[in-house]
């Protein structure tokens, strides 16, 4: 299999996002030790680059769950590619068939309408990165599943769905 060269073939590469005369002064930090942006009830959620910050052109998230199982069930996105890349523990990556365990520097690429989930059964903490393409307003679903587990009221099958459905969650 071939690829082309970058550096001769430049018809790769999308077209200019910027055409400015001179480079601007736009790069931005975010530290390590910055504090995470929600609690996700037993782990927390660091919003490294959201949609809106990078011009929707992707959303990238730091996942840290601690030992406690949890994870979505098998589920789907019309809109977005989704990526996994494990830092640190083992978390278990479902690729539509097979569960399989991933370690740290596994990475896992899905392309929309694949279906995937992600665990952690392995009684240790967890930290990975989650990347979606193109940025969508994750955040907001995030919050809200949160706000919907943690509120103390009665959230209905059908309100549960319409939430999902709204952000591009599909589940199988």
């Amino acid at each position: 299999m071939t690829h082309p060269e970058p550096w001769t073939d430049l018809a790769t590469y999308p077209p200019a996002a910027h055409v400015g005369d001179r480079p601007d002064v736009s790069a931005w930090l975010r530290r390590h030790d910055a504090p995470a942006e929600l609690d996700t009830l037993g782990g927390f959620a660091h919003y490294l680059a959201t949609g809106s910050r990078t011009g929707g052109r992707y959303g990238l998230y730091r996942w840290d769950m601690g030992p406690q199982p949890g994870g979505p069930a098998p589920h789907y996105h019309r809109t977005m590619t989704e990526a996994f890349f494990v830092l640190s523990g083992s978390v278990r990556l479902y690729d539509g068939d097979t569960w399989t365990d991933a370690a740290p520097r596994d990475f896992c690429h899905v392309p929309e309408g694949g279906v995937h989930a992600f665990r952690n059964e392995s009684g240790a903490a967890v930290s990975m990165l989650i990347l979606f393409v193109p940025g969508a307003p994750r955040e907001a679903y995030f919050e809200g599943l949160v706000e919907m587990f943690t509120s103390g009221r009665d959230v209905s099958q059908e309100e549960y769905a319409d939430f999902c459905e709204r952000h591009d969650n599909h589940f199988v």
